[in-house]
């Protein structure tokens, strides 16, 4: 294999005694942190200090820990990498003990006290941002004892999500089905989506049934493990003084109650456009009845053309020169610098993402099989690093880090640039419409699915919290109601559907799906200005990827005309979606 086509860790430490050498600074970095423990509130120099030793420790830190990752990743087999990613485990273990005490010091501090020292010493302006967050959450940290008293619950806390991984992961069987080809084969997790999509719906709907009759048979117990997860966070959230746990959710995204409540509110408006995809996918399908295991089929899909790594590359390149001159060539070093692991290899790394690492470059994995939507991955996973190289050559480390909140913002404006473009210059009718369906596809599944699990998750803490009792049976309820209103009338509403719910991991890190939803709504907002080639509008956008975290989320966004805390980003993209609709419509009508 080229080794172009491979990642170059070198850029990190040229061989292991740079990685040693490391170690060896990061050591003395956090001894000397350590001196500083019961100290922080002496003078402003003692604080100055020690946050400069914290962010040369973090810088360390990250090399150390992305090193030991990276090349885990690249053979998950190799003992050598096995033992030091260990290694490297357990430095970061040592790291967050070590600076454990800075945080609650400066919390019990007096803020009249941390105000005048960031008057007087002009050097912790470079913290503000750090220490102005931890002023604002001051009132949700608890004492010095309680809060080490919760740290030491965090595996217990963390028991039934690993509990629903291992038996859902490890233990569950699904059994055989009967394939296209008449041939029995084996079901698993990841083969499910494959039969979904399967052009003959026997098939699609054995795997549906084989899915949730074997979640069906387990749905007490993993009633039980979400509810203990969820009263978990309920009792930490209000223990921290927070008045609900979406609150505490929202607050930690630097976001707001309100953006939470107005997706929803907006996407419930709008549940008319979904209808209307349900029912021009019917149509599609020509089929009397759609049921909810029919939607995943592609029915104008051609046949999956294959494409070389350098055609996608072309391709990437050409769809993201809108972004301008200086984006299109960080995207040509990514690409010719060995930025990118490209292909699959024995026992690396299965799936895709993008790894920032401060002072160095970021680094994609993907695994590349020439397929078309490998060419979206990459283009995805680049808006991933672009956010980080542009954040990392801006910000100090402690403000690069941006929150969950805008990280898939600039990975998705690049996905609806890429589909535009393919859109707009695909001569061959059919080509455009699966490209066109494909794209509708995204948004639905990102914002029409993502905000219908927000609801659900949502409406089942607020009943925790009022303390009413779930059973499995109502559970299984809420949610088989919100897929007959998120569908509509064009859907039958299969009974196991209520099982669903069941398989969803990201509800066990509660309220985090939502932000698909805003992240989805924010790029659509972003790539249609930059499509209209708006006026300033394209570096206002850069301008904000330089950012990292330091402004709030919401404000951030606020650079680019969205704001979350208002319906119009959900309703552009809502109307954005039924326009690319109306053009598939017309499209296959002509």
């Amino acid at each position: 294999m080229n080794e172009k086509y491979n990642w170059n860790l070198k850029d990190i430490f040229v061989c292991h005694e740079d990685f040693d050498n490391c170690k060896t600074n990061l050591n003395e970095l956090l001894n000397n942190i350590a001196k500083y423990q019961g100290k922080l509130s002496e003078s402003s120099k003692n604080l100055q200090e020690c946050y400069a030793l914290y962010e040369k420790a973090l810088e360390a830190f990250e090399k150390i820990y992305a090193y030991g990752m990276l090349t885990y990743h690249l053979d998950m087999s190799n003992q050598d990498s096995i033992k030091l990613y260990k290694e490297v485990e357990n430095i970061g273990t040592n790291f967050s003990q070590t600076v454990s005490f800075m945080m609650p010091e400066i919390t019990k501090m007096n803020e009249e006290t941390l105000r005048r020292f960031m008057k007087e010493n002009s050097d912790l302006c470079r913290y503000q941002r750090v220490l102005e967050d931890i002023l604002e959450k001051k009132k949700h940290v608890l004492s010095e004892k309680e809060e080490s008293l919760l740290s030491q619950f965090g595996e217990v806390f963390s028991a039934s999500e690993n509990t629903f991984e291992v038996l859902t992961n490890a233990e569950f069987k699904f059994g055989n089905l009967i394939d296209e080809n008449g041939k029995e084969v084996e079901m698993t997790d990841g083969t499910y989506t494959k039969f979904l999509r399967s052009k003959e719906e026997k098939v699609r709907k054995q795997a549906f049934d084989l899915m949730y009759d074997q979640y069906s048979k387990f749905m007490n117990t993993i009633t039980e493990l979400y509810l203990a997860r969820v009263k978990e966070y309920t009792i930490v959230s209000k223990l921290r003084n927070y008045q609900s746990s979406l609150e505490a959710a929202v607050v930690h995204d630097d976001a707001s109650i309100q953006v939470y409540e107005k997706l929803i509110e907006s996407v419930h408006k709008n549940l008319g456009v979904n209808h209307k995809f349900m029912s021009l996918k019917k149509k599609m399908l020509g089929v009397d009845e759609m049921h909810l295991y029919d939607i995943y089929q592609n029915p104008i899909e051609v046949e999956d053309e294959k494409i070389s790594f350098e055609q996608a590359k072309s391709e990437v390149l050409e769809a993201l020169q809108i972004l301008g001159e200086e984006y299109t060539n960080r995207l040509k070093e990514a690409f010719d610098n060995s930025w990118i692991d490209v292909y699959e290899k024995p026992n690396k790394r299965s799936g895709a993402y993008s790894m920032g690492v401060y002072g160095i470059h970021p680094f994609v994995l993907t695994n590349f099989v020439e397929s078309k939507r490998d060419v979206s991955t990459i283009a995805h996973e680049l808006g991933h690093s672009m956010h980080s190289y542009y954040s990392n050559q801006n910000q100090n480390i402690l403000d690069s880090n941006y929150t969950i909140m805008v990280a898939e913002v600039a990975s998705t404006v690049n996905e609806i640039l890429l589909a535009s473009y393919q859109i707009e210059k695909e001569k061959d009718k059919q080509k455009k419409a699966e490209l066109l369906y494909e794209l509708l596809e995204m948004i639905r599944a990102t914002l029409f699915r993502q905000a219908m699990f927000a609801e659900f998750e949502k409406t089942v803490h607020e009943k925790v919290e009022e303390n009413e009792m779930l059973s499995s049976e109502d559970l299984c309820r809420i949610y088989y109601d919100l897929n007959q209103t998120y569908f509509g009338k064009e859907v039958v509403i299969d009974d196991k559907i209520k099982y669903e719910w069941l398989r969803i991991p990201h509800f066990y890190s509660c309220f985090y799906v939502y932000k698909y939803a805003t992240g989805i709504s924010s790029a659509i907002a972003i790539a249609s200005k930059i499509l209209k080639k708006e006026a300033g509008f394209t570096q206002r956008y850069i301008e904000m990827l330089k950012q990292g975290c330091s402004q709030k989320s919401i404000e951030l966004l606020k650079m680019v005309e969205v704001d979350l805390e208002s319906s119009t980003p959900y309703d552009e993209a809502i109307q954005f979606y039924q326009e690319k609709m109306e053009e598939l419509e017309k499209l296959i009508l002509e």
